[in-house]
Parts: C-alpha cells; sequence; structure tokens
C-alpha cells in the first residue's frame, strides 16, 4: 500500500477541506491502480509538491525500463494542462510524458534527479539557464489551452478591485503602470506555448538534458511573461543584495540575453507580477508566511519591489 506523506496529507486537507480530505482517503488505491495499469514497481519513497504526489517507479514493461515518476494532482483547472504542455515539447527542455489520465489528474513522467536549479549558488547561472528554457520552451501553442490575452480584462478588474480595497497599498504610479502593462501587452500576445510557473524550484538537473523543465499551466501567450514570473520567484535571494536596483537589473539583464526576447516587455510583466504580490500578500499571505511581522515584512519589499520596477523603464 502507497504510503503518504504526512505533511502532503496535512497541508492539503488544510487547504481544500473535505474535498481534500476525500481525495486523500482514495489516494493510496488509486496509485496502485495506475501502478498496475501502467505496469510499473514502486522505486523509492513517495515524494510530494505543493498539490500532487510523485512516486518513483520502473516499467515492468518488456523493452521499456527507464526511470519514471507516477505524478497525480489533486483535481483543480490550474493543473488541466499540464499534459498538454508537456505533449507539445515532446521533451524538448521538459520531461518526456510516457503516459496520461486526464481524469484522475495523472502522469507517468521521465524520471529526473531531486536536484532544483534553485539549489545552485551562482544567481546568474540560475537565471541563464532558466531563460535558456524559457526560449526553448516557446514553440506554437496547440489548440485548447488557455490564452493568457483572455484574463487580460480579469486582471485588469482585480487590480482595480485591489486598489480600491486596499486605497494605501500602492502609490497610483505603480498601479497606473500595471494597469497600462494589461491594457497594451495583454490584448496582444502570440500563440506561443508558456510555461506559466517559470521559477527555478520547477527546474530539476536530469540525465538526459542538463536541465528540464517541470510542473508547467500550460498556457498560450508572451514568453517576457514568464520573465515576471522568475524575477518574482527570485524575491527573497534580493534580500541579500546591497544594491537592489543593480540586482534587480542584472536578472533582467541575464535572463533576456539568455531567453533573446525584449527587456522592456519582461521588465513590464516583472513589474505586473510585483503588483499582484504585493496585493495577494495583504489578502492571502505568501507560503512562507501567512502572519505576523515576517508576512508584514515580505509584502513590504513586493512594494518595494514593484516601484523599483516602475522606475527602470
Amino acid at each position: 500500500m502507497t504510503v503518504l506523506p504526512e505533511e502532503f496529507v496535512r497541508t492539503t486537507v488544510a487547504r481544500e477541506g473535505e474535498p481534500g480530505a476525500a481525495w486523500i482517503a482514495g489516494l493510496p488505491g488509486l496509485v496502485e491502480e495506475l501502478l498496475d495499469r501502467w505496469e510499473c514497481v514502486p522505486d523509492g519513497p513517495v515524494m510530494h509538491g505543493g498539490v500532487g504526489v510523485i512516486v518513483p517507479v520502473r516499467p515492468v514493461r518488456r523493452g521499456d525500463e527507464r526511470p519514471a515518476v507516477v505524478k497525480v494532482s489533486f483535481p483543480h483547472p490550474g493543473n488541466v494542462h499540464e499534459p498538454d504542455a508537456f505533449v507539445a515539447w515532446g521533451g524538448r527542455g521538459a520531461v518526456l510524458l510516457h503516459e496520461r489520465d486526464d481524469e484522475r489528474f495523472a502522469m507517468l513522467l521521465e524520471r529526473v534527479r531531486p536536484l532544483t536549479l534553485g539549489e545552485l549558488q551562482d544567481g546568474d547561472e540560475v537565471v541563464r539557464v532558466a531563460g535558456r528554457l524559457n526560449r526553448r520552451l516557446a514553440v506554437p501553442a496547440p489548440p485548447g489551452l488557455p490564452r493568457l490575452r483572455e484574463r487580460a480584462d480579469a486582471w485588469e478588474e482585480q487590480l482595480r478591485k485591489d486598489a480600491e480595497d486596499m486605497p494605501h497599498a500602492l502609490p497610483r504610479d505603480v498601479l497606473d503602470a500595471a494597469v497600462a502593462t494589461v491594457r497594451e501587452l495583454g490584448p496582444v500576445q502570440p500563440d506561443v506555448l508558456v510555461h506559466g510557473d517559470l521559477h527555478a524550484r520547477n527546474i530539476l538537473r536530469a540525465d538526459r538534458e542538463p536541465w528540464l523543465a517541470v510542473d508547467p499551466k500550460g498556457y498560450a501567450g508572451d514568453p517576457a511573461y514568464d520573465g515576471g514570473t522568475l524575477l518574482k520567484s527570485r524575491a527573497l535571494t534580493l534580500l541579500e543584495a546591497d544594491d537592489l536596483g543593480k540586482a534587480v537589473d542584472r536578472i533582467l539583464d541575464v535572463f533576456t540575453e539568455a531567453a533573446e526576447l525584449d527587456r522592456e516587455r519582461v521588465r513590464r510583466w516583472a513589474q505586473f507580477h510585483a503588483v499582484q504580490a504585493a496585493f495577494w500578500g495583504r489578502r492571502h499571505g505568501f507560503r512562507v508566511a501567512r502572519g505576523g511581522p515576517l508576512l508584514d515584512w515580505i509584502t513590504e519589499f513586493a512594494d518595494h519591489l514593484a516601484g523599483l520596477l516602475t522606475k527602470r523603464s
């Protein structure tokens, strides 16, 4: 019987309530069913991410004994298009998809090593690798993926609601810059496949290629959008910078050169992401801090980053 990590059980039930508890109760049996159907045997302890479990396995079918993992995610709209992205990439810069069960939100995937890009000490290399992967993942988007351009109106509406509910959160020029990005860049985006959550913890060391992406959202839109996602994810490392402005400029320079993207578009999306984060932190907190002085400190830093990115055009 599959043994689920206690932390994963606890956080899933806390986040999802009764539906999460019911899903957890049936998850061991579901994993066993998938192992049987895909002819795999367990090959290590069960691991987990934020919303799913990862079971290391070895396929026993003749002619295919490559190490793999069975991934099962909690059913959520944000997880629907992950396998579609993997199919479109076909192993180009991302892990290979061997099998899928969309109804169960389950996949049999190529196994990579448990070392994330974020564990590297060289900050420039982290950003450079992410930029190169961003470029390689920018392939024509298949039909059926959610288009980021269709979210532009909702983004603007949420920004204005946040500003109305929290009128003293951010200076007017910072908010106006984020709204301008949504209006000017949001509705006109290419039909290019975008990872949607490209950060260093979602890039893992591999054998087939040095680094491979995992956990995509699978959007169609502007590849520069993921530059903003990456910079936001580097926020905690920026806390250590002696000169925050220079550190932000360095990330933008290294990423845009590696990704072959327009620096100004990346900056604008990064500023939009920072504004979103500043409002989100006030409403919901962050993963590393749900309240107290630490949350206040991180939120203040998000405000500062949003303002700094506004002024670096």
